[in-house]
C-alpha cells in the first residue's frame, strides 16, 4: 500500500497538468474549459487596458491575462514571449544607460502619469474622496 502511495505521488509530481488532461479528454469539457479560460484571460486584460493610464499595474495586469490565454491558446503564448523578449530587452538597455539617461527616462515616465492623471481629473472631476486641501490645491495650483 505504501509504495502504491509513493508511485502516485511519484505520477503527481511528475504530471502537474494531468488535471488539464482529463479536462481535454472529454470535447465537451475540453471546450468549456477552454471557453472559461478566454472569458477569464479577457476580463483580466480588458481590467488591465482599462487601467493602463493610470499609474499603477496596468500593463502587468494585461501581461497577466496574456499568460492566462497562453495556457491554452498558442498565438497568446506567442505574443506573451513577443512581449516578453522585448520588456528584457527594454530593462536590458535602460541597464547599460549613464544615470543622466535613466534619470530622464524616470522624468519622462512621471511626466507622463501626471499628464494623465491631470487629463482624468480635468474632463471627470476630482474624485470626492480626496481631503479637502488636496483638492483646493489640485483646483487653484494645478487648475484642474
Amino acid at each position: 500500500m505504501s509504495q502504491n502511495l509513493d508511485r502516485e505521488a511519484a505520477v503527481a509530481t511528475k504530471d502537474d497538468w494531468a488535471w488539464r488532461r482529463r479536462i481535454r479528454a472529454n470535447p465537451a469539457t475540453a471546450r468549456v474549459y477552454r471557453i472559461g479560460v478566454f472569458v477569464v484571460g479577457l476580463v483580466v486584460v480588458c481590467g488591465g487596458l482599462l487601467l493602463i493610464p493610470f499609474p499603477g499595474p496596468g500593463w502587468l495586469i494585461v501581461i497577466a491575462g496574456l499568460a492566462i490565454w497562453s495556457t491554452e491558446f498558442e498565438r497568446a503564448q506567442r505574443v506573451l514571449e513577443f512581449v516578453k523578449r522585448h520588456l528584457r530587452l527594454w530593462e536590458e538597455w535602460v541597464k547599460r544607460q549613464n544615470p543622466v539617461v535613466k534619470a530622464l527616462v524616470g522624468v519622462v515616465g512621471i511626466a507622463f502619469i501626471a499628464t494623465v492623471l491631470w487629463l482624468t481629473f480635468h474632463f471627470s472631476g476630482i474624485p470626492g474622496f480626496f481631503p479637502d486641501g488636496l483638492e483646493s490645491w489640485m483646483r487653484n495650483t494645478a487648475r484642474i
